[in-house]
């Protein structure tokens, strides 16, 4: 039976702008080794290629096959809904565009279907306005995921939770959510690499995102410790990891449940 992993990027691989160590070393035994492993990231707002960029200049050379992103999830899920093709206003940016197009969703700016809310720093707030109104007018509300911002001084925007919840406030309306921990990006990111739900592994660094959604999934799931999350705060969630890291770097292969 053959087993591949789902990678987060963020805080497993890369803290912000810097390699986090042995992470390229893991990246190496992966493809090495012939295991099949995706980056599965909620950042709609790059692009594939701006993926494998931004990894290279860590010193990890992947292709674009090697990531998935929410983008992809939202495009995938709005062409299998859809497959004659819909319409959508977009709160986003790159990666969210392009993989809406790829996938027959026309962009348009009056009477859309859909209202799709992914990353961005372009978008004003009269164009949030616009995306209320349309929505109050009868268009379904789909977002790429509700990670929350850091909370950080100098956070260069107010993070894709807080953009939700104000349009959801304003309309009265529930986002419908495709990315992290949603099952339309776990189980599509699974898919996307050709694995059964027995042969997948999360890696991760939140326990509300990746862990989450791995375990809502049936798969197995490795907790990393050079994020997000904090050991000592592990007794505050109903569910557990099958496994603690302090970073991939740490993670023996193949795994003893392989």
């Amino acid at each position: 039976m053959k087993h591949g992993l789902l990678i987060d990027m963020d805080g497993v691989i890369y803290s912000g702008e810097m390699l986090i160590e042995g992470a390229d070393r893991f990246i190496k035994k992966l493809l090495e080794k012939n295991i099949p492993f995706t980056f599965m990231t909620n950042n709609s707002q790059r692009t594939r290629l701006e993926a494998v960029r931004k990894l290279k200049g860590l010193g990890i050379d992947v292709t674009e096959d090697h990531i998935y992103t929410s983008a992809m999830a939202t495009g995938k899920f709005l062409g299998d809904q859809s497959p004659n093709g819909t319409t959508a206003y977009v709160l986003g940016e790159g990666g969210l565009l392009t993989s809406l197009h790829e996938n027959g969703v026309t962009l348009v700016n009056t009477d859309p279907e859909f209202v799709v809310l992914g990353e961005g720093r372009n978008f004003t707030l009269e164009m949030v306005q616009k995306a209320v109104d349309m929505i109050l007018s009868g268009a379904k509300f789909i977002t790429t995921n509700r990670d929350p911002s850091p909370k950080k001084p100098g956070w260069n925007n107010l993070g894709i939770a807080a953009t939700t919840a104000m349009i959801e406030e304003a309309t009265g309306r529930k986002a419908f959510v495709t990315g992290k921990p949603s099952p339309v990006m776990m189980r599509s990111a699974r898919k996307y690499l050709g694995l059964e739900t027995a042969e997948t592994t999360v890696v991760g660094d939140t326990m509300e995102t990746d862990i989450q959604g791995g375990v809502q999934m049936g798969y197995k799931t490795i907790l990393v410790l050079s994020g997000i999350a904090k050991k000592e705060e592990l007794g505050n969630y109903a569910f557990k990891p099958d496994m603690i890291a302090g970073s991939v770097d740490e993670i023996e292969l193949p795994l003893k449940w392989w």
